[in-house]
């Protein structure tokens, strides 16, 4: 990250800084909180997303030469400010929710601790990220779940701002993507990445063959064949003529790509090409791809709903301060209430495995509630003393955590359509 992602801070942050620098309260010891009110319409889950790029976000979060004079040239704020940006640390403590985990209403997601002057000039950046990789997470959770075990590939990166598509695909993978086509997500983060060739390639060549031709040479039979630029039977029945019966794909990215599915499967069948895949893509979200699953398809490319959240492009995450000094604090305003304390939280499980409630509690209230044989706490240490922990869960771990997540919900808590949260969340009282 370059020192320029401080500027990422917005203008009201830092009036609210140079006010408190001023009047002496920047200093004290203050509490935030990032949580949800309530989830997108539609959304029975969210999937916590983003929690290690936060974590990098904080570690090298400054003000260099450049934003300062920046500051200064729009006199933003005062020289005393300035000052302090210059020498800016978080030094205070992190925790939260692991990434890969579920969240529902009122889960403490995120808890960021430390004074106030440190911690309220990250509330943007800590947003930023969470809103959208959360709101990515989610919509990759319910298409990896609609699609029952088929392969998924990330293929969005055209539908989106360049660095919201490196996120994205990271996102997507910790979801239970097979891979990604963004070959800086594999670069960055050692995630898979696959792609085929677009009708583009199709087109260039003076005919269907010479461009299959060309393509198994380069990337042997292996490859995926895009067959529809012009007649997808005749496509087809080319694509083995050159490759073999050995032909690794078939794409198929336009039409009614159900009835085309079926008929590219009996076709390759009758060809001797029974292994040969059938991958289809062209504007999937998780309804179209449930709507697939009676259908001979096994993989799917899927881009613009990825990227967009399906729908629900923001988790609709706060950062709220709720304690002062040891002090709960909280707000009042009509449909905007908050709870104050810090707040920790409990899943409590069934002897099956099986999720019924989430239970969040004020911290050292003096009645916590009492932990059960199958209940799980959620929160983590995640940066003490300005230092990111060691031995964090890896990506590949956070993985593993959502799928395990995701069976252990209620079977309704799987639906598409709209309900309830799969499990309530529960405020204890001390």
């Amino acid at each position: 990250m370059s020192s320029s992602t401080a500027l990422l801070t917005d203008h009201y942050e830092l009036t609210m800084l140079a006010s408190a620098l001023r009047d002496g309260t920047a200093h004290r010891e203050c509490t935030f909180e990032v949580f949800t009110r309530r989830l997108p319409n539609g959304r029975r889950y969210g999937v916590a997303g983003g929690i290690g790029r936060v974590l990098d976000a904080v570690e090298n979060f400054r003000f260099g030469d450049a934003e300062i004079a920046q500051l200064a040239e729009h006199g933003v704020v005062d020289e005393r400010t300035l000052e302090w940006l210059r020498d800016y640390r978080f030094s205070g403590q992190i925790d939260g929710y692991p990434e890969g985990e579920l969240f529902f209403p009122g889960s403490p997601l995120l808890t960021v601790r430390g004074t106030f002057a440190e911690a309220v000039v990250l509330e943007t950046v800590v947003l930023s990220i969470l809103n959208h990789d959360s709101a990515i997470a989610a919509a990759a959770a319910r298409m990896v779940s609609a699609a029952n075990g088929r392969r998924i590939i990330e293929m969005g990166s055209r539908r989106t701002h360049e660095e919201s598509a490196v996120s994205a695909a990271r996102i997507a993978y910790l979801a239970g993507f097979s891979g990604t086509s963004n070959l800086e997500a594999g670069r960055r983060y050692g995630i898979p990445t696959t792609g085929t060739a677009a009708h583009a390639f199709t087109l260039l060549h003076d005919d269907e063959r010479s461009a299959f031709e060309s393509q198994i040479a380069a990337l042997g039979t292996d490859t995926t064949l895009l067959v529809d630029t012009y007649d997808i039977s005749r496509g087809i029945d080319v694509a083995v003529e050159v490759a073999g019966t050995g032909l690794g794909a078939v794409r198929i990215d336009s039409g009614d790509v159900g009835v085309l599915a079926r008929q590219a499967r009996e076709q390759l069948d009758s060809l001797g090409a029974t292994n040969t895949r059938v991958v289809v893509s062209g504007d999937l979200d998780e309804y179209a791809i449930a709507s697939l699953r009676a259908e001979p398809v096994d993989g799917y490319g899927v881009g613009t709903s990825l990227v967009t959240g399906s729908g629900a492009p923001t988790a609709e995450m706060v950062y709220k301060l709720v304690e002062v000094e040891g002090r709960p604090v909280f707000k009042r305003s009509s449909h905007k209430e908050s709870r104050g304390g810090r707040k920790a939280a409990i899943r409590r499980y069934k002897d099956t495995g099986t999720a019924v409630e989430e239970v969040v509690h004020v911290v050292g209230a003096g009645a916590e509630p009492e932990l059960g044989p199958n209940d799980r706490r959620l929160q983590i240490p995640l940066i003490r003393d300005g230092k990111r922990v060691d031995d964090l869960p890896t990506l590949e771990e956070g993985r593993e955590r959502l799928r395990r997540a995701l069976v252990s919900l209620p079977w309704e808590g799987l639906k598409l359509s709209n309900g309830e949260p799969a499990i309530p969340t529960v405020f204890h009282e001390a």
